[in-house]
């Protein structure tokens, strides 16, 4: 039996019927055709499906769709206009902060998240903050450089967020 919800995914409001055991990233790959949401482990280890669930980093692949009706969803493609997703795009490139690209829209999304709270941080924090989002192809070095270059632009903010 299906359910009908309705969400502002990237500021546009989506209503459609979903199944009760529908995962969101189903839901916004298959229906709303958002194709940054990847889905690698699909069990909330990897991190490639991480998007924003109302203003807070999640994995839309263990996310139920039918329990979200009425929450603001934004994806990579949502923050396409975003300064600061500018600036970290422009260095996962001169950094090198990619390989094949298949993790790189759920680690943009998360390093978001994580300079927006924190601001300008270490390597370390970098490091611990981001290991919940999973790379084979890079060894994270480019990944970390490309991080730390935008955060070192960036006021410090309170490091207990």
């Amino acid at each position: 039996m299906s359910k009908r919800i309705t969400l502002t995914v990237n500021g546009e409001t989506f209503t459609g019927d979903v199944e009760p055991r529908t995962h969101l990233a189903d839901f916004l790959r298959e229906q709303l055709r958002l194709t940054s949401i990847h889905l690698g482990c699909e069990h909330g280890v990897c991190g490639a499906c991480t998007i924003l669930i109302d203003g807070a980093p999640a994995r839309s692949c263990i996310a139920l769709a039918a329990t979200l009706d009425g929450a603001q969803i934004t994806t990579l493609e949502g923050m396409k206009e975003d300064g600061l997703m500018q600036k970290l795009k422009a260095s996962f490139h001169e950094e090198h902060g990619l390989q094949c690209g298949f993790c790189t829209p759920g680690m943009l999304v998360s390093s978001w998240d994580l300079l927006t709270r924190k601001g300008c941080i270490d390597e370390k924090t970098i490091r611990c903050d981001m290991s919940g989002n999973l790379c084979r192809c890079t060894g994270y070095q480019g990944i970390v450089r490309s991080i730390k270059a935008v955060a070192d632009t960036m006021p410090a903010k309170d490091q207990d967020a």
